[in-house]
């Protein structure tokens, strides 16, 4: 997909050969090529050819584990970061690497597979009003970053259903699912941090940069990018104290279950452990034992353990063991 823009008109063009982007590169309007697969065979190949970049930075787009990163190669810069989505089937956050490459008058985005978050993007870029329309390929790799880190917001607020959702079970009846969720769920938030942590520092060294491809007025928009990334990751920091905590309470809970159990396992063990002797002292076999020819021996021993126990749960009443 090709857009190529200014102030006055747009063209959006499916583009099925590199060569055909060559001569919008060189124009004075932007362009925006978005590739949606790069593990095309011989695409990377091509652009490298026809648009002379870096093999090393084409080797970055291909392996999409990159951690999020910022290169100057001169003539054109180099982005690496994170989108994000939830896939509201599987209940999972869903990774995918997004390149970026920057020239005077271009930028090319580089995704693993079809499918983005872009399309607000496109239309305002369609709109002869908006803002990018007026502005220079730097902004229009801004819009493209601050897209992606405006669906951070969208993920974290899963999250936090998610968490709020764990919390009222952990309240009611807390299982062993719970806490393997708790844990699953904290996993994932390790994951984000590692992917969107890096990404403060590329766009400080983005505003910190004295690159020509940056212009002055695209830095307030910059600042404002890096304070997001920052909302962003204390909000990935709060939800894992979070779940500690919640972690901690689950614990707690189950502890304080199995010590309610055992009281009351051991209440009734004091409870029987006297009317026990009783049975035993008068089961002993003797030949000669005090009233064994009795004719109410029965009926009083039975009398005396039942006193015993009604005792013994009055006075644990009276303690408040009970």
């Amino acid at each position: 997909m090709l857009f190529d823009f200014d102030e006055q008109h747009v063209v959006e063009n499916i583009v099925h050969d590199i060569a055909e982007c060559l001569p919008f590169t060189d124009a004075q309007t932007v362009t925006w090529i978005n590739v949606d697969d790069v593990q095309t065979p011989g695409l990377l190949e091509s652009f490298g050819k026809i648009l002379g970049f870096h093999p090393l930075m084409l080797e970055d787009i291909l392996h999409t584990d990159q951690r999020p990163k910022y290169e100057d190669y001169g003539e054109y810069l180099f982005f690496v970061l994170k989108m994000l989505d939830f896939d509201s089937d599987k209940n999972e956050i869903v990774v995918e690497q997004l390149s970026l490459v920057l020239g005077a008058n271009y930028v090319i985005s580089f995704q693993e597979r079809p499918g983005d978050m872009f399309d607000p993007l496109r239309e305002r870029i369609r709109k002869n009003a908006s803002r990018i329309r007026k502005s220079k390929s730097d902004y229009t790799a801004y819009a493209l970053m601050d897209s992606v880190v405006d669906r951070y917001f969208d993920v974290l607020e899963k999250i936090g259903d998610r968490i709020t959702t764990l919390e009222a079970i952990l309240a009611k009846h807390p299982k062993p699912e719970t806490l393997r969720s708790i844990h699953k769920l904290r996993q994932e938030l390790i994951f984000l941090r590692k992917s969107i942590w890096p990404l403060r520092d590329v766009v400080a060294s983005m505003q910190r940069d004295e690159s020509p491809l940056i212009h002055d007025g695209t830095e307030l928009f910059l600042r404002d990018l890096h304070d997001h990334v920052i909302r962003v990751t204390d909000s990935i920091d709060t939800y894992r104290d979070m779940l500690s905590s919640m972690q901690d309470v689950y614990l707690s809970s189950i502890s304080n279950r199995t010590n309610e159990i055992m009281k009351v396992l051991t209440l009734f063990s004091s409870i029987f452990l006297p009317l026990t002797f009783i049975v035993g002292v008068f089961g002993m076999n003797f030949r000669n034992f005090p009233e064994l020819d009795w004719p109410y021996g029965l009926q009083g021993t039975i009398v005396l353990m039942v006193l015993v126990g009604v005792g013994m749960y009055l006075f644990f009443k009276h303690k408040k063991w009970l």
